[in-house]
């Protein structure tokens, strides 16, 4: 069987003890080098053989796994973050399972939760945001029509924009052009959760300017909307007035009473 393991956000300390385990029993790993924290591979084994995918094309790294789990090895894909956001990891599936291969998946953390944390951010604040659009600009490859920047930046809901740090003007215009005032709190971290993470708020017409200031051109997240504002409203969660399944309101206790 072959796992697809997610990394995590970066720091080596925040991959799932599963994932971990599953590192450690491993006979091959391949990771994604050009952004998995290379200190998560100091728990394999001795005679562990490690492939950077980042040098490899789809057919090679197919061709690793294949032949590694035909020889009855313990094959490990490692991704990172979680396979399931910009992990190109469907096509590596549904060639696995032509040739009759099994495989599991061991989710892991997003980057974009290592931003929020970075940001002692909610993204989802009552009164200012109850959605989260994970997205990217389009460049060297498309994005559907319907899920422009520009588009989803009408709705005003939190934006979490991946693989975008090398078109940040085009970025930030297009997010304007679709609604975000350019004052709208902004921002972008830089390897969230790594030794060497540095975070960045602006305002949405400063991206650019700010990413250029700091000479920040990969390896970051932006994040743009009013959650990074500081205002909101209290959750009814934990309101001494809100009944749910496990308590009853005080006011409502009162009435009744």
């Amino acid at each position: 069987m072959i796992v697809f393991v997610g990394a995590g956000p970066g720091a080596a300390d925040l991959i799932t003890l599963r994932g971990q385990n599953y590192l450690k029993e491993a006979d091959i790993i391949v990771y994604a080098g050009s952004l998995v924290n290379r200190q998560l591979l100091d728990v394999r084994k001795p005679g562990c053989q490690v492939y950077n995918s980042a040098q490899m094309t789809l057919e090679e790294v197919l061709q690793v796994l294949i032949t590694g789990e035909r020889e009855g090895k313990k094959v490990v894909r490692l991704h990172t973050g979680d396979p399931c956001l910009y992990g190109a990891v469907k096509e590596q599936m549904d060639a696995l399972a032509k040739e009759g291969i099994s495989y599991v998946v061991c989710p892991g953390v997003s980057s974009f939760c290592g931003a929020a944390a970075a940001l002692e951010a909610e993204y989802t604040l009552p009164g200012i945001s109850q959605s989260v659009v994970i997205t990217r600009m389009a460049g060297r490859t498309s994005v559907p029509d319907l899920e422009s920047i520009r588009s989803f930046a009408a709705h005003q809901a939190t934006m979490v924009i991946f693989l975008s740090t090398g078109m940040l003007p085009e970025l930030q215009a297009e997010l304007m052009a679709g609604g975000y005032e350019p004052e709208t709190p902004a921002a972008i971290v830089y390897k969230a959760s790594w030794p060497d993470e540095k975070v960045f708020r602006c305002r949405v017409d400063e991206l650019a300017e700010t990413a250029e200031k700091n000479q920040i051109k990969k390896t970051a997240l932006i994040v743009v909307g009013r959650v990074l504002e500081g205002t909101y409203q209290r959750s009814k969660l934990y309101d001494p007035a809100f009944t749910t399944e496990f308590r009853q309101g005080e006011k409502e206790s009162g009435q009744n009473g």
